[in-house]
């Protein structure tokens, strides 16, 4: 028996959720995105493909516009794609020449683990940063570059302070004016990232961080999510007065120096915007490749749509 012959497809209600996240747990590439509670909160539906009896997993993302099934990329969600033990490239070649013919638009990003996959299944390979903070602060620091101690020494001359009190509701008011022109990001998906953020806080995997003036005007914020020794940057909320005095770059160096010598990876979650990279890359952060799958199965006559 082949490794397809034993992937199934299961729709949402046929998953068995404590296995589904016993799997995401146990993955070595397993990522918090991956988890059920994330996906319910994030996702407006998903199924997936499952091998045997969930010894790997792949949620399949999906929505429906003009009659057509399609897979996308949840907001906040940076990566998904195939989680197990013992990965192949037969493997993830497998599982996507499974995902159902239904879906006629696959545009999904998969997970650093699935770089052993076809490279001609993959219509890219994305960037992401990460940081590993297994090292003391001195350590990490002299890494930095000088521009990014710079811009952290005025910032905090311009006292500048850290507060690890501000409410999400801010840093999400400050993330949507931030991102008004971007595509991607819908109305909803906000309510349904407080909700995660509130589920995650629960369980102190969750923490907000800002930097603010002398007059406690927020400059600079994020909310970091925790799992898997990972710390995901998952949301930013800067405000404009914070651009030039190295507010982000004082708000990223507290919170290594707050874990530093820890069993955690900074995971800067991208990216292939050239500023950004250079910006992550600016604290000693290195490359991780994770590759992007986009399918257009889409009749001839609606291709323009999309």
């Amino acid at each position: 028996m082949t490794t397809g012959d034993q992937i199934k497809y299961l729709q949402h209600k046929e998953i068995d959720k404590t296995k589904w996240d016993a799997c995401i747990t146990s993955a070595p590439n397993g990522l918090i995105y991956g988890y059920s509670f994330y996906l319910d909160c994030m996702s407006r539906h998903w199924d997936t493909l499952v091998l045997g009896d969930y010894k790997a997993v792949m949620p399949l993302t999906w929505n429906k516009k003009y009659g057509f099934y399609y897979l996308y990329q949840p907001a906040f969600t940076a990566s998904l794609g195939l989680f197990g033990k013992n990965l192949t490239k037969e493997i993830i070649d497998d599982f996507v020449s499974m995902i159902p013919s239904k879906f006629k638009l696959i545009e999904i990003s998969l997970n650093s683990g699935n770089v052993l996959g076809d490279p001609k299944s993959f219509s890219l390979l994305r960037s992401n940063y990460i940081l590993n903070l297994n090292s003391g602060y001195e350590e990490i620091y002299k890494a930095y570059r000088d521009n990014h101690k710079r811009n952290i020494s005025k910032a905090l001359q311009l006292g500048c302070n850290v507060s690890k009190e501000i409410a999400v509701d801010e840093i999400i008011q400050l993330n949507k004016e931030q991102l008004q022109h971007v595509d991607g990001t819908k109305p909803g998906d906000y309510p349904n990232f407080k909700k995660l953020y509130e589920f995650l806080k629960n369980k102190e995997q969750a923490e907000t961080y800002a930097i603010v003036d002398p007059k406690n005007k927020v400059l600079a914020s994020a909310v970091f999510f925790f799992s898997h020794n990972r710390a995901y940057y998952i949301m930013v909320g800067n405000h404009p007065d914070g651009k030039t005095i190295g507010a982000s770059h004082a708000l990223i160096d507290a919170f290594i120096k707050d874990h530093a010598d820890q069993n955690l990876t900074l995971d800067f979650e991208g990216s292939d915007i050239r500023n950004l990279a250079f910006f992550y890359s600016g604290f000693g952060a290195k490359e991780e490749i994770y590759p992007a799958l986009k399918i257009n199965r889409l009749p001839f006559y609606v291709k323009w749509l999309k």
